[in-house]
């Protein structure tokens, strides 16, 4: 059977998978939450949920206990995952410089779906949400997102052998993640109003099988293993070894210039990522509370609204890659961001909400080329080292950062349900200072001279 080097329909199903399943679990736990504390089901309509919004109403209070009670048990959730997945993306995507890519597809691409399974079984025989936690680990096990992310960017990576190119090729992948992850939050509450939440499980389970079947069966690697199967197998005390050696080398041999760069650059995704990531992630709560009160539909339309800002971002990459600096397209896309959560903590109407992503149209252009920077610097052979730290910080940050804002979402929701969003808002001056660090001491191409003869076409792009 002739297999092909096209992983994009893989990234894809798994994302539109993923993202159909993330506002659907939240509502989920909502609702049961509110099902097992107060013995009643929440009250809604065809357009919107009419919750209470006067502050005096008994309902009142119990929105906002059961707000604060989702909130806490989304971090816990999260935080049981995080641990075993950042070990397991750290081995396999480091690894997959060696033992190919696919791995790295693969495995949560599994992990997902005997989530999915488990998720249908509680949701059908109406187990206690405690079993989530189980499922959450086992899935943190496989490798999850991050393990996934990692060898999908650097499966890309291995096939662009032109570096002008690596920054749009990259920016391809995030848009078709965002626009898929629109797509994905629209149809969520289509799905829930027509199927329920067991229908729906169901669908993305479904879409993980026929994710793994096309990984297995139909996708080349572009890493070649021959040499690697012809060997004596080493013992895992030996691979674990090989793994942390690449990634400890990587900073080890790397000239001290080329090493502060890689250490500055690293530090600046994982500071935007954090307060982006912790911001944005609050949505479907804010959405679900007073005065907005939205229903699964329009909580589905807001997420399908990120499908623009997805499609702004690239657009901006292309565009402005041509005529700036990769440094100056990251500081647009952090301003615009600021200005599109700031507008956030203050939307109480539904139009205001909507209109939040008109500022934050290319919000989303620092992730790509930041990690296009990052891919730049490194060697080829350093591909899989780069991006499973990259994975690795994903993992820590999006965790510290589920953490740190649903426990202050958590402890704020009472008195003002928008200070997350100006907390993250005045976060961005961290990165933000990173970059002009970056800048006032002048990377230059003259500093180029300090590196290995090698790596210099690699580096230079990031300077052009």
């Amino acid at each position: 059977m002739r297999k092909v080097l096209l992983v994009e329909p893989v990234i894809f199903v798994y994302m539109f998978a993923f993202s159909l399943m993330s506002p659907v679990v939240q509502q989920f736990i909502y609702r049961r939450l509110w099902e097992e504390e107060y013995n009643s089901t929440v009250i809604s309509s065809s357009n919107v949920s009419h919750c209470e919004q006067n502050k005096s109403s008994p309902t009142y209070v119990m929105q906002k206990e059961v707000q604060e009670k989702t909130s806490v048990f989304y971090m816990q959730l999260d935080l049981t995952g995080a641990i075993p997945s950042l070990i397991v993306a750290f081995i396999i995507v480091a690894n997959g410089d060696r033992q190919g890519r696919k791995k790295s597809l693969a495995l949560p691409s599994m992990g997902a779906l005997i989530a999915d399974i488990f998720l249908t079984v509680i949701s059908y025989f109406s187990l206690s949400l405690s079993v989530l936690f189980v499922i959450a680990f086992i899935s943190g096990l496989f490798g999850s997102m991050a393990t996934f992310l990692g060898g999908g960017f650097a499966y890309i990576a291995d096939l662009c052998h032109d570096e002008k190119q690596k920054t749009t090729r990259i920016a391809v992948v995030d848009l078709i993640i965002g626009a898929v992850s629109g797509l994905a939050g629209l149809s969520s509450g289509y799905f829930l109003r027509e199927i329920g939440f067991t229908g729906t499980f169901v669908t993305a389970s479904l879409l993980h099988l026929v994710n793994i079947i096309y990984i297995i069966f139909f996708l080349e690697d572009t890493i070649s293993i021959s040499d690697f199967q012809q060997q004596a197998p080493v013992s895992y005390k030996e691979l674990l070894k090989e793994t942390f050696s690449g990634v400890y080398m990587l900073f080890k041999t790397a000239p001290s210039k080329k090493r502060v760069l890689i250490i500055v650059l690293l530090f600046t995704f994982m500071t935007y990522l954090f307060t982006a990531f912790g911001g944005s992630s609050l949505f479907t709560l804010y959405e679900l509370d007073e005065p907005l009160c939205w229903n699964e539909v329009y909580i589905g339309y807001g997420a399908a609204a990120f499908t623009s800002v997805s499609l702004t971002s690239f657009l901006g990459v292309y565009l402005f890659s041509k005529c700036l600096k990769d440094i100056y397209i990251v500081f647009i896309g952090i301003f615009s961001y600021i200005g599109g959560i700031v507008m956030a903590a203050f939307a109480k109407t539904t139009l205001l909400m909507f209109l939040v992503r008109v500022p934050s149209l290319l919000c989303l252009m620092p992730v790509p080329v930041l990690r296009s920077m990052l891919s730049k610097v490194v060697l080829t052979s350093e591909q899989g080292a780069v991006f499973a730290c990259i994975a690795c910080l994903e993992v820590v940050t999006g965790t510290i950062s589920l953490s740190v804002f649903n426990t202050i979402y958590a402890a704020t929701v009472v008195w003002f349900s928008g200070f997350s969003f100006l907390l993250s808002a005045g976060l961005c001056l961290i990165p933000l200072s990173a970059l002009c660090w970056l800048l006032c001491t002048s990377w230059n191409e003259e500093d180029l001279a300090l590196l290995v003869p090698e790596e210099v076409s690699s580096i230079d792009s990031i300077d052009s």
